[in-house]
C-alpha cells in the first residue's frame, strides 16, 4: 500500500507518466494534462501543440486572480493552475513536466485529491536536493488586502492557520490549523473541494467564467446548506481555501513559516507570493 512521507526531509518526483482529461472550470472545454519528471528543480510547462516549447513556472508569470490563478506562457494564457501545483507542492514533489492540450488545466472533481490519486498509480521517486523548494525567511511579512490580511513569521516547520468568514449560514466563521506534510495534506487538504455561491453563479457566467463549473465538481452553497451534499469534511470551504494557498505559493516555494490568514484569496496568496520572490 502506497504511504506518504511524514515530512518534507526529501524531494520527490514521478515515478512515470499519468495523463487525466476533463473540463476547465472557467473555458468550459475538455483540455487533458500529461505530467512526467523533468530533469531540472521546478514546475515546466509546455503545449501538445508546441513542444520544443517549455517554460519554467515562475511567479513573474502569474497574470489573473480572478477566481483562479492563470500564468502568460508566451501569447497565451494557463488557467486554474492552482490545484495541480498544491497537490504537487503538498505531495512534495518537483522536477516535474506539465503538457497541456488545452488552456485551462482540468478541475476534475474540484479538489486536489484526483492528481494525488495519479501520483499514486505511478509512485514517487527521490529527487536530487533542491535549492527552491523551501523559502527561508528571517523576518515576519504582513500584508492586507481590504479586510483581508495574511502574516508569515519564521519558524521550523510549515503551520498554515487559515479563517474565513462568510454571512451564509451553511459556512459562517471557520478556522483550520494544520502542520504540514505530504501524509497530513493528502489526508486532511488535498480532497477539499472548491465552492461557491448559488446567488452569484448568474453574475459569473455573465462576465464568461465558470462555464465548466456543475455540482460534480463544485460545492455549491444555497446560504443556510448546501445543494450538492454531503461534505467530505464539516469545515470543506476553509480547507479548501488552504489548499489554493498552497498552490498559489508553489512557484516561490513553500515558506518555512508560520502562516496566518483571514479571508484569503488568489490575489492576497499573490501578494505573500512576491514579497517571498523579493
Amino acid at each position: 500500500m502506497f504511504s506518504w512521507p511524514t515530512n518534507y526531509d526529501s524531494c520527490y518526483t514521478l515515478a512515470g507518466v499519468i495523463s487525466r482529461e476533463g473540463i476547465g472550470l472557467h473555458s468550459g472545454e475538455k483540455t487533458r494534462v500529461t505530467i512526467s519528471s523533468y530533469e531540472k528543480e521546478g514546475y515546466y510547462v509546455s503545449f501538445r501543440d508546441k513542444p520544443n516549447e517549455i517554460f519554467e513556472l515562475t511567479q513573474d508569470l502569474i497574470g489573473s486572480t480572478m477566481l483562479c490563478t492563470a500564468v502568460k506562457l508566451g501569447g497565451r494564457n494557463l488557467y486554474t493552475i492552482e490545484h495541480l501545483l498544491s497537490a504537487m507542492a503538498g505531495c512534495g514533489l518537483s522536477y516535474i513536466h506539465i503538457e497541456v492540450d488545452g488552456k485551462e488545466i482540468p478541475l476534475l472533481d474540484g479538489s486536489a485529491i484526483q492528481w494525488v490519486r495519479a501520483f499514486e498509480d505511478v509512485g514517487i521517486k527521490k529527487a536530487p536536493k533542491p535549492n527552491n523548494f523551501f523559502q527561508e525567511i528571517n523576518k515576519s511579512i504582513i500584508l492586507n488586502k481590504e479586510d483581508s490580511v495574511i502574516v508569515a513569521s519564521p519558524s521550523e516547520k510549515i503551520t498554515i492557520i487559515s479563517t474565513i468568514s462568510f454571512p451564509y449560514k451553511a459556512i459562517g466563521n471557520q478556522t483550520y490549523v494544520v502542520d504540514l506534510n505530504p501524509k497530513c495534506f493528502v489526508e486532511m487538504i488535498a480532497p477539499a473541494r472548491t465552492f461557491g455561491f448559488k446567488d452569484q453563479f448568474q453574475e459569473l457566467r455573465e462576465l464568461g467564467l465558470i462555464k465548466g463549473g456543475s455540482l460534480e465538481n463544485a460545492l455549491v452553497c444555497d446560504g443556510d446548506g448546501w445543494v450538492n451534499p454531503p461534505l467530505r469534511f464539516d469545515d470543506e470551504p476553509i480547507r479548501h481555501k488552504i489548499l489554493d494557498l498552497i498552490g498559489d505559493l508553489a512557484l516561490v516555494g513553500l515558506p518555512k513559516a508560520q502562516i496566518l490568514v483571514y479571508k484569503g484569496s488568489h490575489s492576497l496568496n499573490a501578494l505573500l507570493a512576491s514579497s517571498l520572490k523579493n
